[in-house]
């Protein structure tokens, strides 16, 4: 028999909860469009019980930013084994895995977010861009760049960042195509940028070099050579 008694949750529990009710939330609409009653309503709780635990909207939408830089950020983890190629592919699929699930938390999140505190909203992105860069070079076997080949990753994250945002408007492109797209762009960026500097070429050199001859830089190359002639 049912009594419908509700069991009691403790401090962290019941923050826990928020955070995760406030970051569904938030990734199916634009921070802005999301109401406390709401998120105490999807929660089961009053909204006076939801300020008990934060202070106000912004403090619970800065709660659930940092899970969702966390989660982020976990998505460029890749061990460092393989051809390079395939490596970068299943951080674009995780990456992308990411963007589909929170979309509009996503799109807002990149756009800066709620203008109340956007320096410390910032100050999370950035720290996912950051962690990102530190993780493609340790996949380059790079500690301390020189100037160009730090341009070419932080270059990179930042066109990934783009894509991402002008896919969710619309979605016109087949997903596996962008991911696909994304990894021969860092070739292309780390190959042009290895044609200036030789700190790069030898990146690039190593790299190829472990490519399989049906790997991502192969099926790059195959695409380029097999470009339709001028009409």
């Amino acid at each position: 028999m049912t009594t419908g008694a509700r069991r009691r949750m403790g401090v962290e529990e019941r923050r826990e909860q928020l955070i995760a009710v406030a970051l569904d939330q938030f990734g199916h609409r634009s921070p802005e469009d999301v109401s406390i009653d709401e998120i105490a309503e999807a929660a089961g709780i009053s909204r006076p019980l939801v300020y008990h635990y934060f202070p106000g909207k912004q403090q619970l939408y800065e709660a659930a930013l940092r899970r969702a830089a966390d989660e982020l950020t976990a998505r460029f983890v890749e061990p460092h084994e393989g051809p390079l190629g395939a490596r970068l592919l299943r951080v674009m699929e995780r990456f992308f895995d990411f963007v589909d699930e929170h979309g509009p938390g996503f799109s807002a999140l990149m756009r800066g977010g709620p203008a109340i505190g956007s320096g410390r909203t910032g100050a999370m992105i950035e720290g996912v861009r950051q962690a990102a860069y530190e993780q493609v070079l340790a996949h380059l076997r790079v500690a301390s760049p020189a100037p160009r080949l730090a341009l070419v990753v932080r270059s990179w994250i930042s066109l990934a960042e783009t894509t991402a945002l002008l896919w969710l408007d619309g979605r016109r492109i087949p997903r596996p195509e962008l991911e696909r797209q994304l990894v021969h762009d860092f070739a292309a960026l780390a190959s042009v940028s290895a044609a200036y500097d030789p700190e790069t070429a030898a990146v690039v050199r190593r790299f190829l070099a472990d490519e399989p001859p049906d790997g991502m830089f192969a099926d790059l190359i195959s695409r380029l050579m097999a470009l339709p002639e001028a009409v």
